[in-house]
């Protein structure tokens, strides 16, 4: 034991490092505390903004062809099942990239992983279209160029409060997987985020149509039988969108963070009744549509604030119950399963629906439009589903919580690798390798 403690220098006290001096022969160093990372207030704002950048281009291809819908079905004379096949087709390619980023996120430079992603899809929509005079390419330069020049690329768990959550021995992606699936909180909200999904793709797809069709059913516009088709309602539900978006995410944000100094459960519950209430509102703006036009726009733009509000909460969510090594592991994996049983099939599901009924009645413009509205009645039950979940994800936030923030707390198999990791360092320095008092 004498051997074992002259091999070693005195550990650091409570209060800091030990006054005792080294015995002869010893030369310890002295303690290095690593300086915390911090960032300027200015440039965490330019990152974020820059973020920001790089994601409203993202869904400006995600959503090109709901905006040109009509045309698109009228040139190549296609169904509204093959045409929500066309948004299925996107987000299952955009599916076989997400695990493996999250993988490289989790284990290299993020900065570096996310510039390389943005050279693949910029190129992507390059070479996809002969087209000539196009400007998205060079936005998406633009972005790449911001991202280096502006985006720091911080040491992993630097925003943390509590260090010893940030470390730990590196797992592998099958531990961060069993991890992630004993983690309840995150199945739960993973699930919510999913009917969040379907939704939000149904809509963003379909909702343009669907009202274009509902004015057309009122007389206020002809029908379109030739493209170019004219489509005020794709202006009016992007701007809705876009004005809905900002506000609710504001407003779901700041409940988040008032009522969480109260309710420790405040952020699924949030979650939860959000998405209760957005239930009824879709089914109003839906049934509402062949009575009055603009009623059906008074509650489709309430439905969507209220499903706006969740978006910044269920990322709160996923960080707080998720240790930071596993969070770009976890995240891929909630993208993936939120897409795939989510906004992946909803407009193909939607559109298929929609022609099983045209496929029953006469052709007309009516039963089109009211064919496109009960295939929608489907989302009011998946978003009630979804409000369900977070309930769930509420009995076990409070339990996963605690585990993500304990000292060295990470995968299941962390308590073997740290037990590995102390008798290699009893081995080393001579020492023996139990952890007992002396």
């Amino acid at each position: 034991m004498a051997g074992g403690m002259s091999a070693e220098c005195p550990e650091p006290g409570p209060g800091g490092a030990q006054g005792q001096s080294p015995g002869p022969g010893r030369q310890c160093p002295p303690p290095i505390t690593p300086a915390p990372w911090s960032l300027p207030r200015w440039r965490a704002y330019v990152a974020a903004a820059v973020l920001c950048y790089i994601n409203l281009l993202n869904y400006m291809n995600w959503f090109i062809i709901a905006g040109v819908l009509l045309d698109v079905q009228e040139v190549f004379q296609i169904s509204d099942s093959h045409a929500g096949l066309l948004q299925t087709v996107f987000i299952g390619c955009l599916l076989l990239s997400a695990p493996v980023f999250g993988y490289l996120g989790d284990r290299y430079s993020r900065k570096t992983t996310m510039s390389f992603g943005i050279l693949l899809w910029s190129g992507a929509g390059l070479s996809s279209s002969f087209i000539s005079s196009r400007i998205m390419p060079c936005l998406e330069a633009v972005a790449l160029i911001l991202l280096i020049l502006l985006v720091p690329d911080p040491p992993r768990g630097a925003a943390e409060t509590q260090r010893e959550a940030a470390g730990g021995s590196r797992s592998s992606w099958c531990e961060d997987v069993r991890y992630l699936g004993k983690n309840w909180s995150f199945v739960w909200s993973t699930l919510g985020v999913t009917a969040m999904a379907f939704v939000t793709g149904a809509l963003g797809f379909w909702a343009p149509k669907f009202l274009l069709e509902a004015r057309v059913v009122h007389g206020l516009q002809p029908p379109c039988f030739q493209e170019p088709c004219s489509n005020p309602d794709s202006l009016i539900f992007g701007s809705l969108t876009i004005m809905t978006g900002v506000i609710g995410v504001i407003l779901g944000a700041e409940a988040a963070r008032r009522y969480k100094k109260v309710i420790p459960r405040a952020e699924p519950l949030i979650c939860a009744s959000s998405l209760l209430a957005t239930a009824p509102c879709l089914y109003l703006a839906l049934v509402l549509a062949p009575t009055t036009l603009l009623a059906s726009y008074v509650f489709l733009g309430l439905g969507e604030l209220l499903l706006s509000c969740n978006w910044a909460v269920v990322a709160d969510i996923l960080l707080s119950v998720v240790v930071p090594r596993c969070r770009g592991t976890a995240e891929a994996l909630q993208i993936t399963v939120g897409h795939i049983l989510g906004d992946a099939g909803s407009p193909y599901l939607t559109g298929l629906i929609s022609s099983v009924l045209r496929a029953r009645r006469p052709d007309s413009y009516l039963q089109r439009f009211l064919s496109l509205q009960q295939s929608f009645l489907c989302c009011t039950f998946v978003i009630a589903l979804g409000g369900g979940c977070f309930l769930l994800t509420a009995l076990y936030l409070e339990r996963d919580e605690a585990r993500a923030w304990q000292p060295g707390t990470g995968t299941p198999d962390s308590k073997d690798v740290d037990s590995n990791d102390l008798e290699r360092q009893g081995l080393l320095s001579g020492a023996p390798a139990s952890t007992e008092e002396p």
